[in-house]
């Protein structure tokens, strides 16, 4: 076995692990396409991949999992840190030495007749000093060739890392996909991830949450920038100024659309473009002008395929083309493409459902695609893909935008009256349950900034590194801070703002907020736009000036109830930054002032 490093950490960890696991071969991942050809030849050979139709998705397979295997499970996911207290009450926490035992125990001897996959990859542009490189080790061809198509692989991964121990050591072992053993641990203080008895992309690609968010998220805290579970769109206005905005969302609140979002008619005539740097992940730094700038870790998407159509999201379609990994999608026999629930109004009769039986999309009750089903797909590929996307510098960041699903009560947009004041907007972000999650319809959760399952430390201190940052920021040069609500509701339950490509409109008014062009309305929760300053031209019929001044209305009433929930989540941290529980009590006065 021909080794593709030197680097004697990453040497004897592998030893270590190979000892640990008693793989039949070992091979190393070097990035070239003629590996990886004859990774997707082998792959199908044994079933594990399905080749499709090369003329109609040239380079495209179909993956099915267990059915056991088709989600994360944030039930089995565990912060392993030194003490319970820094894992914080919002993740679940093992001791390191425990979890190191007992995961062990299961990994034992598990690749025995099975062939160990070395992929050095690197999260970020090669060589970016926003960048930070990993190693995983599996047993899985299949996510061999997604983890190529979703980080950086291969030899000059190893060049860029020279000598250096800063690598994240990820060890997946599928073991028998036993569902009562599936873990998926991170120790941050060994930059060390460790995943069994999955084969489902979010538990196994250890780039993804894992790496770029729970382990990132600490490395930021420690090293002074920010993992954060955000979209970075670049907004283009007619005089060719580009403005870069990051937005988080908890899942279910059209993120990839608006990574994607393609204008009104109206403003893509006057030159209006949205270009996406990234769709799921931003790492910020500050830069040396002292602004914030943020760069996509990910090379890839991997999204939800169910509801992804032509008019839903053209471009997250057209990524779809060529190069992708279908998962838990049907495969259609009659042309050998794939289809999903929402693809088209056209369910092939002559097809495969996502567990492997003989479906007839006309007539079957059955769905033909798992809801959780996905596609894996190369940026690239995006048709609005930023020219910025490989930039090692990032892109500088404007304005961050928090939002989630409310029916009633948030409005439309509003902006924080300063930085502090935002991270307050971030920390208490919710969504209402819609009728596709589990339990009762129209509950409360929680997520703040969309990093509840993702946060690989107490949560608390989390906000307090927000905290930290915005201190470290002249004000002139801070991004702003703002909050949106696309799904409030009229009293038939109707939604009023037609959201998609209309939310551009929002999204302008966010820029020429930041940009000082334009005065808002200061209500207790902060500053709402005047509504002659949200541009409603070819939406006539559609959302009158009294709706939209209906949908940008705050009512004490509802946010009463609101503070109270807040204060029921606030309890849960003993280490609540005070200035987050100063903005609790401003806000509560001005509600009930």
């Amino acid at each position: 076995m021909e080794k593709l490093t030197a680097n004697k950490s990453v040497l004897s960890w592998i030893e270590e692990k190979i000892d640990l696991v008693k793989p039949e071969k070992v091979v190393w991942i070097d990035g070239s396409e003629k590996q990886i050809e004859a990774l997707r030849a082998e792959a199908c050979s044994t079933g594990e991949m399905i080749k499709l139709n090369q003329e109609l998705l040239p380079d495209c397979y179909l993956h099915r999992t267990a059915v056991n295997d088709v989600a994360r499970v944030e039930a089995r996911t565990f912060i392993c840190a030194p003490t319970k207290e820094e894992a914080g009450p919002t993740n679940n926490w093992m001791d390191p030495a425990e979890a190191y035992k007992m995961l062990y125990d299961i990994a034992k001897d598990s690749y025995k007749g099975r062939t160990m996959y070395i992929i050095p990859y690197s999260m970020g542009p090669v060589g970016s000093k926003f960048s930070k490189i990993g190693i995983e080790l599996t047993d899985s061809i299949y996510v061999v060739l997604n983890m190529c198509i979703m980080t950086r692989v291969g030899t000059k991964v190893l060049e860029a890392l020279g000598d250096s121990n800063d690598w994240v050591r990820g060890l997946h072992c599928k073991c028998e996909i036993n569902e009562e053993k599936r873990y998926i641990c991170q120790f941050p203080q060994d930059n060390t991830i460790i995943s069994v008895n999955s084969g489902y992309g979010g538990n196994v690609l250890l780039g993804k949450k894992c790496f770029a968010l729970r382990i990132a998220s600490y490395q930021g805290k420690n090293e002074g920038w920010q993992a954060e579970h955000m979209l970075i769109l670049g907004l283009q206005k007619p005089n060719g100024e580009i403005k870069y905005i990051c937005a988080a969302f908890p899942s279910a609140c059209g993120k990839t659309n608006l990574a994607m979002l393609i204008p009104p008619e109206g403003y893509y005539k006057k030159g209006y473009r949205v270009w996406c740097v990234g769709d799921d992940i931003s790492w910020i730094r500050k830069g040396e002008d002292g602004r914030l700038y943020a760069i996509n870790p990910e090379n890839g998407f991997f999204g939800v395929a169910p509801g992804t159509n032509e008019k839903s999201n053209p471009n997250a379609l057209a990524s779809t083309k060529k190069g992708t990994i279908f998962t838990n999608v049907a495969l259609n026999l009659d042309n050998n493409t794939v289809w999903w629930e929402g693809l088209d109004k056209n369910p092939p009769e002559n097809a495969i459902e996502w567990k492997g039986s003989a479906w007839n999309g006309k007539t079957s009750e059955e769905k033909g695609a798992h809801p959780n089903s996905r596609f894996t797909a190369p940026a690239v590929n995006c048709p609005c893909i930023s020219s910025e996307f490989e930039n090692p510098q990032g892109v500088p960041i404007s304005a961050f935008v928090f939002g989630g699903r409310r029916a009633k009560l948030a409005p439309l947009v509003y902006q924080s009256r300063n930085w502090n004041h935002g991270v307050f907007v971030g920390s208490i972000m919710a969504s209402e349950t819609t009728a596709a999650a589990a339990g009762a319809v129209g509950v409360v959760r929680r997520d703040p900034m969309a990093m509840l399952p993702f946060c690989g430390y107490n949560m608390a201190d989390y906000w307090q590194h927000w905290i930290d940052i915005g201190a470290g920021l002249d004000p002139e040069k801070a991004p702003k801070i703002f909050n949106v609500n696309w799904f409030r509701k009229d009293d038939e339950g109707n939604f009023m703002w037609p959201g998609f490509g209309d939310n551009l409109r929002v999204l302008d008014w966010i820029i020429d907020r930041c940009e000082g062009k334009v005065d808002a309305v200061e209500t207790p929760i902060g500053f709402v736009p005047r509504s002659e300053d949200i541009n409603l031209e070819g939406l006539e019929g559609e959302v009158s000036k009294a709706q939209l001044e209906e949908i940008l209305s705050v009512d004490k009433d509802l946010w009463k109830a609101e503070v109270e929930g807040i204060g029921e989540f606030y309890a849960k941290f003993d280490r609540l930054p005070a200035t987050l529980k100063a903005e609790y009590e401003t806000l509560k006065k001005n509600i009930e002032g």
